[in-house]
Formats: structure tokens, C-alpha cells, sequence
């Protein structure tokens, strides 16, 4: 092997990095707002979010900024811990399709189908055609496609390099005996685990040993630990995304950490212990792209069906090994301290016990919304990140009281109790969504605040009596579930029907400034989700007054509710019309 050799493998290598990288980010450039609101209307369903984070990663090709993504929607508050859980899964097995695709480049045929499904057949077409794209495209989404296919021709050209480059070294005595080095379980892990980290790509790795085995000199027994070992310093990536965000996203990191280190150790063992007693073949072969590709995929998959059944187990360890702030337990205890399993021997107790959390967890909703409504018009960090704080407090809350509240059930209770207890069990699933919400509108704040230039006067004085509106029926809404009030609860649908109102004509509003060129296209999304979020708010509201008149009353008919007060009832619509008077849009130009 000449230096010219050297020279070649280091260029294809950079190449390889190269074509990897900007293929990336391109995907993730077209992906990337969509793929946010994917990941962001995540439930907390396990295998849904396994199924999300395989597709996102297959198709932006990269499992590391996946759960970089999802490092930092769990600390934005979006992302509950064990949906990432899922994602995290997912992210693993999507990121077998790189290896699939090079794995290619070794088919050799004499059929015109295998010779162009060989990526070294088709990637020069795709180089020129994207270059094309590039040069040429008016849109910036057709130069990235473009960028895309000249990305994967470079990672191609790349690959290439590097095994032609290589292909001296099967000739190298030592070169082969390093390889038998490798296949120590230990230092193959170590190696692979560190050649990921310097990359901070293992599908770059992945590919880098592809092209080694086009050699013929890399035994199965050395790629399988380098294998091994690339899924845990995959992990460096988010682990370095955690870096000074909040407790939970470096949960999200170490919950990444635990499933790879754990996936590979135990399989690593459970295959070398087989292997002791019952000789695998495959050990005595030379890996080929393929074969690399194929165990990558089993291994994922296989860990992933394995550990999705400790998932539970998995966050809990997280807690362990970062566990709550003294702050976070304190707080805590003084939030569920009247939750006390003791009272449910007296169930009349346990039950008020219940209300009084039920009645502190709206407050906490609307202390949530009522400071997001605020940061849209005054922005400071300190309330944004109370804002969330509290979403995650009164997410617990709804955990740890439905529960509570399931026990009660199974208790005998006076009718009286049991209707308290329909109408808690009812609420708190609104009051949940209330303060989801709250966390949407105080993420619109943030962009607001990034560009402050967005919304016009006219624009922020209409949400200033929009979200006037918004508080008032919070504090009627309170007011009405702290009290059992019915009939004050029949005051709360003329409001919501008002905000209902408020939000079209905000949307309308919008387009006719836009028409006008006074505000942007995109300063109309941002305003339409914020309007929404606070729309939504209104909805949650309304449930809860409605859920307390309907269980008073005996009837659990909704829709013949809200028809009957809107057809039938007079006063409804002196009440809509006089808080339209009262929750007025200022007037624009050419109004007066």
C-alpha cells in the first residue's frame, strides 16, 4: 500500500462524511417542521411512537438527530418521557435503512434490474440531475431535493473510494491480524463505540465498515462487537444535546444511553454464551456489506422487541440515576399530600380530599394559561418556563388523581358522592388539555418573541381582547367547579360561543391585512395556531360547565344541550350579544 492509497481512503472518507451530512440535513430542511408536529402530536402509546421514530429516521437517515429532536422536545415540555421512550426504540430500527442502501453497492449481476438498483449504477444520474436541480430551481425546496440526490451520489463516490483505496490492505499481514484483535468482544465494542463518537453518525461508521468488508478481510466475528459498540457511541449525539437543559431531557439522553448499552450488552452475551456451547458458523465467515446489514437490522429490531417490554422499567431507572431536586419533592408532597390512601377506608373523606386537589389542579391550569395569555404580550424565560413547569405538574395530577379517583369508585358511596365523583372524573381530562394548550400558546409566545416584528398594533390589540375573554371564562370556570355552581355554569357557553367568534374574526381579519400587504403568510400561521390554542382553552371550559349541568340534571346529551339553549333559549342570545359589546375588536382603517 502506497501513500497515494493513504491519500485516497482519507479523501473518500471525507467524501463518505460529507455526502452523509448534506444529504441529512437536507431531508431534514423539507422534514423538519413537519416532522416536529409528528413527533409533537405523539400520545403516549409505546408502540405508536416505536412506529414514529423508525419512519421519521428512515427518512431523514439519521437516528442522532432524531434523538437530539427528541431531547429537546421533551425539555421544551411538548414530549412526555415515555413517549420518547418509544421514539428513542424507533430511531434504531429506522436507522438500518442506511446500511441497506450500501449494502447494495456489492450486487453484481448480469440482469439490468440488480445492475440498477446498484447505487453505484444510478448515483451519477442522481449527481447530475440534482446538480440540475440546484443550479437551476426557482424554489428552494426543489434546490434542497436537489441537494438531497447530489448528498447520496458524494456518500456513494465516497464508499467507493474508500474500498478501492483498501483493497491493498488484504494483502497486509497485519492488517488482517488486527482484525483478529477486533474480535475480542471488549475491544470490538470499545472500538466501534469510539469510532461513533468521533463521527457522531453511526450510520457513517456502519458504512466505513461496509467498505472494509468489501476487502474480504474483516471476519464476522471482529464486525459483529465493532457493530455492537457503534449502537452505544451513536448515543454521544444526544447525550451532548442534554448538555444544559432540564432534568427531564437528560433523562430522555440517559433512557437512549440504557436501551443501546443494555440492548448490547445483553445480546452481545446471550450470542457469545450460545456461541460457546453450540459453535455458530457464522463466526468462521468474512463479513460482506449485506451481512453487516442484515445484522444491524436483527440486532434493533430484536432489542427493541425486548426492551419495549421494560419501557416502565426504563424511565423509572432514569429517575434513579438522575433523581428529582430537592425543590421538585418538596413541591411534590405539598401537591398530592391530601391523596392519602388511608382516607379511602372513609370514602366520604377520601372523596372531599380528592375535590380540594381537583379544585388545586384548575388552579394550577389556570395559572399555566392565564401566564402564557401574558407572554404573548410581555415575554420573559421565568414565566415561560413556569408555564411548563406547571404543564408537567398538572399532567401528574391528572396520573395520580384519576387513579385515586378509580379506587373511590370502587367503594360504596351516597348518589350525591357519586355524582361530585362523575363530575371530577369527567373535568380532569379537559383540565389536562387546558393546560396543554397553555404550553401551545406560550411556544407561539416564544416565536413571537424571536421575531417581534410578526403581528402588527392592530394585530396584538385584537389579542389583547381576545385573551381578555379567554381569562374571563378561566375564572368563571373555576369559580363554577370550585362551587358546584349550575346556574353560574349556564353563564359559561354564551362566553365560549363569543370566543368562537373572536377567533374567526381575528383569522378573517388577518387575510384582509394580508390582501393589503400589511402582514406576512407566515405571521398568519403563527397567529391562527395561537389563536387556536386560545379557542381550544374556551372548548376545555365550556366541557367542564356543561359536564356539571348534565350531571345535575340527570341528561347526558351534549349536542341536544347546546342545541336546545341556542334555538330555545332567548337569553342565550341577549347574553352573546351583550358580551360582544363588551369583548369588542378594535376598529381598523376604514371602519369608523
Amino acid at each position: 500500500m502506497t501513500i497515494f492509497h493513504g491519500l485516497a481512503l482519507i479523501g473518500g472518507l471525507a467524501f463518505f462524511l460529507y455526502g452523509m451530512d448534506l444529504m441529512g440535513h437536507s431531508l431534514q430542511l423539507i422534514s423538519g417542521k413537519r416532522l416536529q408536529k409528528i413527533l409533537e402530536s405523539l400520545t403516549d402509546n409505546l408502540w405508536k411512537g416505536i412506529l414514529l421514530g423508525a419512519g421519521v429516521t428512515a427518512v431523514i437517515q439519521s437516528s442522532s438527530a432524531t434523538t437530539t429532536l427528541v431531547v429537546s422536545l421533551v425539555n421544551s415540555g411538548i414530549m412526555k418521557l415515555f413517549g420518547a421512550t418509544g421514539v428513542i426504540m424507533g430511531a434504531n430500527i429506522g436507522t438500518t435503512v442506511t446500511a441497506w442502501l450500501l449494502s447494495m453497492t456489492g450486487a453484481t449481476s448480469d440482469n439490468l434490474f440488480v445492475k440498477l438498483m446498484n447505487p453505484t449504477n444510478f448515483s451519477p444520474f442522481l449527481a447530475i440531475v440534482g446538480v440540475l436541480m440546484i443550479m437551476m430551481g426557482k424554489r428552494e425546496s426543489r434546490r434542497t431535493t436537489g441537494k438531497i440526490m447530489v448528498g447520496f451520489a458524494i456518500l456513494i463516490f465516497g464508499m467507493n473510494t474508500m474500498s478501492d483505496a483498501m483493497k491493498p490492505l488484504a494483502q497486509m499481514k497485519s492488517f488482517q491480524l488486527l482484525f483478529i484483535r477486533f474480535s475480542n468482544p471488549v475491544l470490538g465494542m470499545l472500538v466501534g463505540a469510539l469510532l461513533t463518537m468521533v463521527i457522531q453518525s453511526s450510520s457513517a461508521a456502519i458504512g466505513i465498515m461496509q467498505a472494509l468488508s468489501v476487502t474480504g478481510i474483516v471476519p464476522f466475528s471482529a464486525a459483529l462487537p465493532i457493530l455492537m459498540g457503534q449502537n452505544i457511541g451513536t448515543c454521544i449525539t444526544a447525550l451532548l444535546a442534554s448538555l444544559g437543559a432540564n432534568r427531564n431531557a437528560k433523562r430522555a439522553a440517559t433512557i437512549h444511553i440504557l436501551f443501546n448499552a443494555i440492548g448490547s450488552i445483553v445480546l452481545m452475551s446471550a450470542f457469545y454464551l450460545i456461541n460457546s456451547f453450540i459453535h455458530i458458523p457464522l463466526m468462521d465467515t468474512q463479513a460482506t456489506p449485506a451481512l453487516i446489514a442484515i445484522t444491524h437490522t436483527a440486532f434493533n429490531v430484536l432489542s427493541t422487541l425486548i426492551l419495549s417490554n421494560f419501557a416502565n422499567g426504563l424511565v423509572k431507572l432514569t429517575y434513579v440515576i438522575i433523581p428529582e431536586s430537592k425543590k421538585e419533592k418538596e413541591e411534590k408532597s405539598e401537591e398530592f399530600r391530601l391523596l392519602d390512601e388511608r382516607l379511602l377506608e372513609t370514602p366520604v373523606m377520601a372523596l372531599q380530599s380528592a375535590f380540594k386537589v381537583s379544585v388545586r389542579m384548575l388552579e394550577r391550569a389556570r395559572e399555566g394559561a392565564r401566564l402564557a395569555l401574558g407572554l404573548i404580550f410581555s415575554y420573559n424565560n421565568k414565566n415561560f418556563e413556569r408555564v411548563k413547569y406547571l404543564e408537567g405538574i398538572v399532567d401528574e395530577y391528572q396520573d395520580k388523581l384519576g387513579d385515586y379517583l378509580f379506587k373511590i369508585s370502587q367503594k360504596h358511596i351516597t348518589e350525591r358522592d357519586n355524582r361530585l365523583l362523575n363530575i371530577m372524573m369527567n373535568s380532569i381530562v379537559d383540565i389536562e388539555r387546558i393546560s396543554d394548550h397553555s404550553l401551545g400558546i406560550a411556544l407561539e409566545a416564544q416565536r413571537v418573541e424571536e421575531d417581534p416584528a410578526c403581528f402588527s398594533q392592530m394585530a396584538l390589540s385584537e389579542l389583547a381582547v381576545y385573551s381578555e375573554a379567554v381569562n374571563t371564562i378561566l375564572d368563571m370556570t373555576l369559580d363554577v367547579y370550585r362551587n358546584e355552581d349550575v346556574a353560574q355554569a349556564r353563564l359559561i357557553e354564551p362566553l365560549e360561543e363569543v370566543i368562537d367568534r373572536l377567533n374567526n374574526a381575528l383569522r378573517l381579519r388577518h387575510i384582509s391585512r394580508m390582501k393589503k400587504g400589511l402582514c406576512s403568510a407566515e405571521a398568519g400561521v403563527m397567529l391562527t395556531d395561537l389563536s387556536n390554542a386560545m379557542e381550544r382553552v374556551g372548548d376545555h371550559c365550556s366541557n367542564i360547565a356543561i359536564t356539571l349541568i348534565e350531571i345535575y340534571s340527570g341528561s347526558f346529551d351534549t349536542h341536544r344541550y347546546l342545541t336546545d339553549i341556542k334555538e330555545k333559549d332567548p337569553s342565550y342570545q341577549d347574553k352573546v350579544m351583550e358580551l360582544l359589546i363588551e369583548y369588542k375588536l378594535p376598529e381598523e382603517e376604514g371602519e369608523k
